[in-house]
């Protein structure tokens, strides 16, 4: 049977045990050290206590009478005794300069030689020691006692024993222990209280755990192509990883900034600062188009956002080149049920024998198409733009406005250069028209006059409607993602012309808008023309100069 491996303590079972040892030892070092100091301390105030006595014992005028009598003890022994009570010593032991004692707790003892050390009293001094004498190991002072003319006629001699300064000691000690174990146990209470705070916030996990989560979180932040931004609750940016620098744009040191000063187009910024979720909203950047999502993180209150970026700059160009294909479709459509509609009544006025009429119908009907398909083809050679315009020319017609193709229009295929595609000119042109067919269905007289050309080195593409026109004070504001003067559709307004202007900004071109001459708006691109090379040099040339 395996054995399973016991699973490592957490991080904050580590730091408890470590800091319950840690109060252990403190604790333990300073009543060790309280208990040799205080035994230090007891052991000199008992000296200092048996000192006060015996010089209080000595300087007694009872005592110097009584030396002068012939039995010293008969009136010393009582004195010593009732000192001994009063002053809490254990000894007071009255002696004549021979060291023979007149006073002793054991009677028995009185007559018999001190045991001790004299000499330095004999000199006129007082002194303390630790000696052993009849009653076991004690503390005592030894002092003179001098007559009016400085001589010596006795000594005394109080003391305490040890073992009562170790009781005192051990009491103390007692006192000391308890405040150390209280000491502990409040400190464990902390520790533990503190560590399952931790315990909570590192869910359980070890330090090796959280080594390894760290290493997964900055694998994972790093390896995911998606834009990922986290803000703190001041929307400073607390994380970003490559994908988000990438789609924002973003270099240097951004941790620690405000979003505001990081310099993003304004409707992301306030996307960004907006204190309620947004979920899947698309926002333009210099040369990208975002899906952006926010979630704020709160725990009773407001700790922060996060914020995920989607590139989606492809998925929309692929899903403007499938509006376009939608667009031809429908228009094939549109022109399949017109040929139906005209092909019915080439068969009717055949089968009433008009066929010289119905003749004459077709031939029309045929010359006209052709026209229209001639006009665009001679005026815009290019493929993919004629096919454009013939598409959007079908869609005008059904929605009742006239889409005409300008005289002025010259565009041969093969003028423009790889870094211009076709595909851009597409997104350009087919917003403008779009944009322009909805400003002007309804209108009287409703048309969509589109002109295109190259001169001086560009491409300019006009588009004029005869709709409402736009107002001088929304000139700038009508580029802008969600502005519109449209109701929302299902898909939202506001994004067609903001598309206009990031691929032309992306082409370093020019779009203005401003009043066509018969009334409604007239928005005007110009797209230089460079080669591949030219624009490599070009770019070469900023670089340099940046530099």
């Amino acid at each position: 049977m395996r054995i399973p491996r016991p699973r490592p303590r957490s991080l904050a079972g580590q730091l408890f045990a470590m800091q319950a040892v840690l109060i252990a030892v403190l604790v333990a070092g300073y009543a060790l050290f309280t208990y040799v100091s205080d035994g230090r301390q007891a052991e000199d105030a008992a000296g200092r206590q048996a000192t006060a006595v015996a010089r209080a014992v000595a300087d007694a005028p009872s005592v110097h009478a009584a030396i002068g009598t012939p039995d010293p003890t008969a009136e010393l022994q009582p004195y010593a005794l009732r000192v001994m009570a009063d002053t809490d010593v254990d000894f007071v032991t009255i002696m004549n300069p021979r060291g023979i004692r007149w006073t002793h707790p054991v009677e028995k003892e009185i007559g018999k030689h001190f045991l001790g050390n004299t000499e330095r009293a004999l000199k006129g001094e007082t002194f303390t020691e630790t000696y052993t004498g009849t009653l076991g190991a004690s503390v005592r002072a030894v002092t003179p006692i001098e007559d009016t003319s400085g001589r010596v006629i006795g000594m005394v001699s109080a003391g305490i024993k040890v073992e009562e300064i170790s009781k005192r000691v051990q009491g103390q000690l007692t006192a000391l222990l308890g405040a150390a174990g209280g000491a502990l146990a409040l400190g464990a209470i902390g520790t533990y209280v503190i560590n399952a705070r931790l315990r909570r916030h590192t869910h359980g996990m070890n330090a090796a755990e959280l080594s390894h989560m760290h290493d997964y979180h900055q694998a994972a932040l790093h390896a995911v192509r998606e834009g990922l931004l986290m803000l703190d609750g001041q929307y400073r940016v607390a994380l970003i990883n490559d994908g988000g620098r990438e789609l924002l744009s973003l270099t240097g040191e951004v941790v620690g900034r405000s979003v505001a000063e990081l310099g993003l187009p304004a409707p992301l910024t306030g996307a960004l600062l907006a204190s309620e979720p947004r979920v899947d909203e698309v926002h333009l950047t210099a040369d990208r188009v975002l899906v952006v999502n926010t979630s704020p993180v709160s725990g009773g209150q407001r700790r922060g956002t996060v914020v995920t970026l989607r590139d989606v700059t492809e998925l929309q160009s692929l899903m403007g080149e499938l509006d376009s294909e939608r667009g031809f479709t429908q228009a094939l459509r549109s022109q399949a049920h017109e040929a139906a509609n005209r092909l019915h009544t080439v068969v009717s006025l055949i089968e009433l024998g008009r066929a010289e009429e119905a003749v004459d119908f077709a031939t029309a009907e045929l010359e006209l198409a052709q026209a229209l398909t001639d006009q665009v083809v001679a005026a815009v050679g290019e493929p993919v733009l004629a096919a454009l315009l013939l598409g959007k020319t079908a869609q005008a017609n059904e929605r009742g406005v006239e889409l005409v193709v300008s005289e002025d229009s010259r565009l041969d295929d093969g003028l423009l250069p790889p870094s211009l595609p076709a595909r851009d000119l597409v997104t350009i042109l087919g917003n403008l028209i779009d944009n322009a067919v909805d400003a002007a269905q309804g209108s009287v007289g409703a048309r969509v006059t589109v002109t295109a050309y190259a001169e001086s080195g560009e491409v300019v593409l006009r588009v004029s409607d005869t709709g409402a026109g736009v107002a001088p004070a929304h000139a700038d504001l009508v580029f802008q993602r969600g502005f519109s003067t449209k109701p929302a559709g299902p898909g939202g307004r506001g994004l067609g012309l903001a598309l206009v202007r990031q691929a032309v900004q992306r082409h370093e071109g020019v779009l203005s808008v401003a009043e066509a001459d018969g009334g409604g708006a007239e928005f005007v691109v110009r797209l230089p023309l460079r080669t591949a090379s030219e624009a490599v040099a070009g770019a070469a040339t900023r670089a340099g100069g940046a530099g």
